[in-house]
């Protein structure tokens, strides 16, 4: 932290040197004092609209810089004394919100003397070059371009070094990121928008002037608002994603389940409704421990979605207990599915570690399937319902079994098939 708090103080002092040293400012103070307000003013309205590059123990603003405008009109001493009190005002209106972070007062000395740095030299490329390209048609936006490129590339240095000495960036890999994370188009943005901004104040065009900040803080302020609207979007999206998810498996929960038997009330699809749990689970808690316990359902859980196709829905209904939702399927393909999950869970085990050693646990499970018409007026629950009665009766005759009814026949009575297979 002390080389971080040294080569700030360095940079800010650099600053107040080539300041001082490169002469008078180049207007008149009566010429310098609208322009001041001007920009203070917007530089006020756009420090709400200010991006972080990178948090951590250093937190630097990045956001499209007018400065260069301003130092080309009013020379390196009217640039550092505009960046002191638009910098410090941001930092007494960050102090009074409680939004400033515990090295603000630091950060506020880089934020002046860096930006006077890198547009000082953007000052003397300027006007050391533009004599031999001002007769040229576009020569002024020829010469700002690769400046605003020049002074993005060395601002980008800065932070780095800013970062480094912080401790948030330790690798070549982090750093090209960075670098490569800044906007080409902001770039653009930012050449074109300096460049009239500096014809402007020459031909002392006010109302171009004002009207350009209010366009460019029109437009950032949109940016800013779809950028706010997509991160809630994403964040709705994230906690939705929660809320129906089961952390153990990853599956969909019985949260979600409700939403898609909601979901399939409204249509006529026939589907399969399974209802399937492991068998004597309790024992297999009881002879191992809970950790076993749990990777004999993840096993159970990832062997069934190997077996689904994108239509299916699988959920973590219980404890152990799982319901799957077969559609686009005939009665006869939702019966060989279940029954080859039935055998081959039979057959496979659940690897674990047990007290320092790898054991593989043998299981079994139990199945009710009920094919159904959603386009029926009775709701799907009560075909679920009836899917978890074959469970129980599975379970109540042996385990191991799948007990199956076509609940789209329309016999007077309920036609119940039993298939049974030898344990």
């Amino acid at each position: 932290m002390y080389r971080l708090r040294l080569f700030i103080l360095f940079i800010f002092a650099s600053a107040i040197t080539v300041a001082f040293l490169s002469g008078p400012i180049n207007v008149s103070i009566s010429t310098y004092l609208p322009v001041f307000g001007v920009y203070f003013l917007f530089t006020a309205l756009y420090s709400n609209l200010k991006t972080i590059v990178r948090t951590g123990n250093v937190n630097v603003d990045y956001s499209i810089s007018y400065n260069l405008s301003l130092v080309l009109y009013t020379g390196p001493l009217g640039l550092f004394i505009f960046e002191v009190f638009s910098r410090f005002y941001v930092y007494v209106i960050r102090k009074k919100n409680g939004t400033a972070d515990e090295d603000e007062f630091l950060h506020t000395f880089y934020n002046i003397g860096g930006p006077t740095l890198l547009n000082v030299i953007g000052y003397f490329c300027f006007f050391s070059i533009y004599p031999y390209v001002e007769h040229h048609t576009f020569g002024i936006w020829l010469l700002l371009i690769p400046i605003v490129i020049i002074i993005d590339f060395l601002s980008s240095l800065l932070l780095l070094t800013i970062f480094h000495f912080a401790g948030n960036i330790n690798t070549g890999q982090d750093a090209w990121a960075f670098i490569k994370g800044k906007s080409i188009l902001d770039t653009l943005k930012g050449a074109i928008s300096n460049g009239l901004l500096f014809l402007f104040l020459t031909e002392q065009h006010w109302e171009a002037i004002i009207g350009l900040f209010i366009l460019n803080y029109l437009v950032s302020r949109s940016a800013v608002l779809q950028s706010r609207t997509l991160q809630h979007k994403i964040e709705r999206d994230r906690f939705e994603q929660m809320a129906y998810t089961d952390f153990l498996t990853k599956l969909h929960n019985r949260t979600y389940m409700n939403k898609i038997m909601n979901e399939l009330n409204e249509s006529e699809q026939l589907v399969g409704i399974v209802v399937t749990d492991i068998d004597t689970f309790k024992r297999i808690n009881d002879t191992f421990n809970h950790n076993v316990g749990d990777k004999v359902i993840q096993h159970f859980a990832n062997h069934i979605k190997s077996k689904l196709n994108e239509h299916d829905y699988l959920f973590r209904s219980g404890g152990e207990e799982f319901t799957i939702i077969l559609t686009n399927r005939t009665y006869e393909q939702c019966q060989e599915l279940v029954l080859l999950l039935k055998e081959e869970v039979a057959q496979t085990s659940a690897q674990a570690e047990y007290r320092g050693d790898t054991i593989h646990v043998d299981y079994t499970a139990t199945f009710g399937l009920n094919y159904y018409d959603c386009g029926e007026k009775s709701d799907i629950r009560k075909a679920y319902i009836q899917a978890d009665e074959l469970l129980l009766k599975a379970k109540n005759n042996g385990k191991n079994k799948v007990y199956i009814v076509n609940s789209t026949r329309t016999n007077t009575q309920e036609d119940l098939d039993i298939i049974e297979v030898e344990t």
